[in-house]
């Protein structure tokens, strides 16, 4: 019988083989994007000092939204979490999505993101 590796076990090591490439410094901090059934987070990371920038999340009582593990969820926080970056004067970040897909709630949030100032 052929055991196969359970699909965050795979996400994991696909992420580690995109975390060698990608890094944030504090010119272009990573935006990385975390996703669960649920909710969906982001936030802005400066790696070579391991602080979290700015960051945003389904659950912020800010956008008060009842059901945080859709599309329409992962816009709103790709907007809240440019606004916040402007806030921070950071316009270019390097994307890393966490080992998803570019497609659905990952996508959705990038693209919101990028339409609201965020430069990658």
């Amino acid at each position: 019988m052929i055991k196969k590796e359970s699909r965050n076990v795979a996400r994991k090591a696909r992420h580690n083989r995109i975390r060698t490439k990608i890094s944030g410094t504090s010119l272009v901090p990573r935006l990385n994007v975390f996703r669960s059934n649920g909710n969906i987070f982001a936030q802005i990371i400066d790696d070579e000092k391991a602080v979290t920038l700015v960051s945003a999340s389904s659950i912020d009582k800010e956008l008060k939204l009842v059901n945080g593990g859709n599309v329409e969820a992962a816009k709103k926080v790709g907007e809240l979490l440019a606004k916040r970056a402007k806030a921070s004067n950071i316009t270019k970040v390097n994307f890393d999505r966490g080992g998803y897909l570019y497609h659905g709630r990952v996508k959705a949030l990038a693209d919101a993101a990028r339409e609201n100032g965020l430069e990658f």
